[in-house]
């Protein structure tokens, strides 16, 4: 089974675990997985890389609230919101909001509320799983042996897992 990017980081440690144990039902026991994980890394770099100066990642954040009203109908005003990002040490995550700029009255049909200057809404979270702490999810998930390649910095790896 092969799992490209590091998008397990966009799961919490105890859905990643379940994620695991399916692919590791879907694997036969000569089989394995290739997987790659977002390492932790400096919080400068980690911040940097989820609040970019040319606002590529606050405008795909404030794009949340444009597939809500459309989903919804709701009455998000992009401009009454700016993207936060940055490094939770405690969960290993980096976690994105986008917070009221000023106090904004939302609307959608049947219902409403308003978000006071400053309120932020949860959008995403990625997490940086350390290497060992992977390696033990992965054997937890029934895969007994691990394999792990990284870039120089050890910024990223690729594990191979086998039963």
């Amino acid at each position: 089974m092969f799992y490209p990017g590091s998008s397990i980081g966009n799961f919490d440690p105890p859905h990643a675990l379940e994620l695991l144990g399916h692919m590791r039902e879907l694997v036969d026991d000569d089989g394995g997985l290739l997987i790659g994980i977002d390492l932790p890394k400096d919080v400068a770099i980690l911040e940097a890389a989820y609040d970019d100066g040319a606002g590529v990642t606050a405008e795909f954040n404030r794009n949340v609230l444009r597939h809500v009203n459309r989903l919804i109908g709701s009455d998000f005003d992009l401009a009454q919101w700016q993207h936060r990002a940055f490094f939770n040490r405690e969960d290993s995550r980096i976690e994105m909001h986008l917070e009221a700029l000023a106090d904004a009255q939302v609307r959608w049909p049947g219902g409403g509320r308003v978000f006071e200057r400053g309120e932020r809404i949860h959008t995403e979270n990625s997490y940086k799983y350390p290497l060992p702490v992977f390696t033990d999810m992965l054997a937890r998930a029934g895969f007994a042996q691990a394999q792990a390649w990284t870039d120089e910095r050890d910024w990223f790896a690729v594990v191979h897992a086998r039963p």
